[in-house]
């Protein structure tokens, strides 16, 4: 079905599991309207390139933007200052043992539209469900018992999607995102799905392409099986 938003066609989603191309969306990047947030629809979405984004009070909205901004695991970029830090060793990383803090510390992060957080109590209540199920994952920089940042994103084959970070110290986000991306540099991932552009993910080595190569990358991807269950054994060395 066809709905009109703001005099934009886009599609409503009925209850049958099904999603619309990802060719098809508007060119802001929106494709859909409707539907819920259930684990089969959400891991469904993702495998077809497409996540949900909205605001609270507002209906779901389904978005597959172009360009696409992506991580290659074995191309992330370290700075000279930052492996510095990295070798002082004033972040343990851990995995998968605070996913609910995670996502709360990122829906808590301040919209610079002052709308307030993306990440609904729905939304939070999805990715949770999600991470009991072995499909959504946490990373998080620690200092003794103090959480200082983190990330956390969804993982299916060999793609991870990631869908927010926060700090409380300096750094500790993006050693986190480093952590993660040697992982899955082992693991043989191919990409790390960061979404949308922002200077501090290309600043580390994200870059964009169109929609139609994430496709293809991610068809390659979903060729895969996914590494479900929690990744709490899990640990980093740095390669430095």
């Amino acid at each position: 079905m066809i709905f009109n938003v703001q005099a934009m066609p886009i599609y409503r989603l009925i209850d049958e599991l099904i999603f619309p191309p990802a060719e098809l969306a508007e060119p802001d990047g929106l494709l859909a309207v409707g539907g819920d947030l259930g684990t089969e629809r959400l891991l469904l979405a993702y495998r077809r390139g497409i996540f949900p984004w909205y605001s609270e009070g507002d209906p779901i909205l389904w978005w597959s933007p172009e360009p696409r901004l992506i991580i290659e695991p074995g191309f992330i970029h370290v700075s000279k200052s930052l492996k510095k830090i990295i070798k002082q060793r004033l972040f343990e990383i851990k995995f998968d043992t605070a996913f609910r803090t995670v996502i709360n510390n990122c829906a808590n992060i301040p919209r610079k539209d002052g709308r307030g957080t993306w990440i609904t109590t729905e939304m939070k209540n999805a990715y949770i469900r999600l991470h009991h199920l072995g499909y959504a994952h946490s990373v998080e920089a620690w200092q003794g018992e103090r959480l200082a940042g983190g990330l956390y994103g969804i993982s299916l084959g060999r793609a991870f999607f990631g869908e927010s970070m926060f700090f409380k110290v300096s750094n500790a986000s993006k050693i986190a995102l480093i952590a993660l991306a040697n992982i899955l540099e082992k693991w043989n991932f191919n990409m790390i799905d960061c979404q949308v552009s922002t200077k501090h993910l290309m600043n580390m080595g994200a870059y964009e392409i169109d929609r139609r190569e994430f496709l293809q990358r991610l068809n390659y991807a979903m060729r895969f099986p996914t590494r479900q269950g929690l990744w709490t054994g899990l640990e980093w060395k740095p390669p430095w």
